[in-house]
């Protein structure tokens, strides 16, 4: 009896996780106001900017986007598979991909998309070259470089834990 009251209190425990995804909806909309901004910015430059500055600015938005995706991708992932089950049957603009993404795909998911961001803030330190010292752009490199071994890293050890269980990749 114990042990179940136990078991059920620990299960019950997940829904602690809801109030983080509330959270990051509230960081989502943030962010909508920061691409707001820089897009307001962006805009009101256009005509007077040069080349570098243009291919800036959309490098900007292009990284509060995928700050976005990466965003959506936790709160739905985490939510399906830590907290509850979304009742999409009455939403035809479902995602494909979501609710059916396992812990191992979000891991994956989530290092690509930082892996891309990264390469985004490598893209707009060289088009800005003449503002950023050797020192960071050697950092935001190394960095990035860090995360690509990672997601290398990590895609490798699913593959290989789940050829060790019997799984198809």
């Amino acid at each position: 009896m114990f042990e179940r009251l136990l078991e059920r209190f620990i299960f019950t425990s997940r829904w602690l996780l809801a109030p983080f995804y509330v959270m990051l909806v509230v960081a989502l909309a943030g962010l909508l106001v920061k691409a707001g901004q820089e897009t307001w910015h962006f805009l009101t430059h256009a005509i007077t900017a040069s080349e570098s500055d243009v291919i800036l600015g959309v490098l900007a938005l292009v990284d509060l986007t995928l700050t976005g995706s990466l965003i959506i991708i936790v709160i739905f992932s985490g939510y399906e598979n830590f907290v509850s089950k979304i009742d999409v049957e009455e939403t035809v603009d479902w995602p494909e991909w979501m609710g059916k993404i396992d812990f191992t795909g979000l891991k994956l998911k989530l290092l690509s998309s930082i892996v891309a961001i990264s390469a985004i803030q490598v893209l707009k330190a060289f088009m800005n070259i003449r503002n950023i010292s050797d020192r960071d752009l050697a950092w935001l490199v190394g960095i990035h470089l860090v995360f690509v071994m990672s997601g290398l890293l990590m895609a490798m050890t699913d593959r290989v834990s789940g050829e060790s269980h019997g799984d198809s990749h």
